[in-house]
């Protein structure tokens, strides 16, 4: 099961104050453990990608994180760069704004110019940031994340008001069918609760906490 686990963890660090040191134990972890990837800021994704170059441990990154608020045109950019530095893995967060507007050509445009600009080069994974939306908001925006080509939804930044939730899972899973890929992020800091999302229909795990979840511990830290 541990094994199974390990290689469905994105390791992470994305605090403001994460320093040097962190990313390297960070990244010296990821490949003890054969953890999928390690999710850091854009700044750190040339030292992560050189680390792990030896290994089969992903380097990810964030694009427009944490608020969305970025334009399409900004958000292409970033990823652009973030390739250009090492990155096969980003994970764009939405225009949470315009969601709610219900401004959907905004919000695939949006998520388009992040895909576009990864494509054939990194897997795009797309934030929804689940805790600010109703059910209908996470419904469509999965619906336009599928629409506008990406290859995972995922629940949360780790930085707004709640993580995921094994109901969040369930009704992205359902919305978006077996072919695409889904993320739990935020608040996964156990084994069992690793496990209960991978039920729920989570094919990725987004955690700080991934070496106390592999080895079945409980973590009390989040991002």
């Amino acid at each position: 099961m541990t094994m199974n686990v390990a290689k469905m963890i994105d390791h992470t660090a994305l605090k403001a104050d994460t320093k040097k040191e962190q990313i390297v134990v960070l990244c010296q972890e990821a490949k003890e453990h054969g953890f999928a990837s390690v999710c850091v800021n854009p700044t750190w994704v040339e030292l992560a990608a050189e680390m792990l170059k030896e290994s089969d441990v992903k380097v990810c990154t964030v694009i427009g994180f944490p608020l969305g608020a970025n334009t399409p045109e900004t958000k292409a950019f970033e990823t652009k760069d973030a390739i250009e530095k090492g990155a096969t893995e980003v994970d764009m967060v939405i225009n949470i704004g315009a969601l709610k507007d219900k401004n959907d050509e905004l919000v695939e445009r949006d998520i388009r110019a992040v895909v576009e600009a990864a494509k054939g080069k990194a897997l795009t994974k797309v934030i929804i940031e689940a805790s600010l939306l109703t059910e209908e908001e996470k419904v469509r925006a999965c619906e336009l994340a599928v629409k506008a080509g990406a290859d995972y939804v995922k629940t949360s930044t780790g930085f707004s008001t709640g993580g995921a939730t094994v109901e969040d899972i369930a009704l992205m899973r359902k919305t978006v069918g077996p072919e695409i890929g889904v993320k739990a992020s935020g608040g996964v800091r156990d084994v069992q609760g690793a496990k209960d999302m991978i039920e729920a229909g989570a094919t990725r795990i987004g955690a700080s906490s991934g070496v106390s979840i592999v080895n079945g511990l409980t973590a009390d830290s989040d991002y």
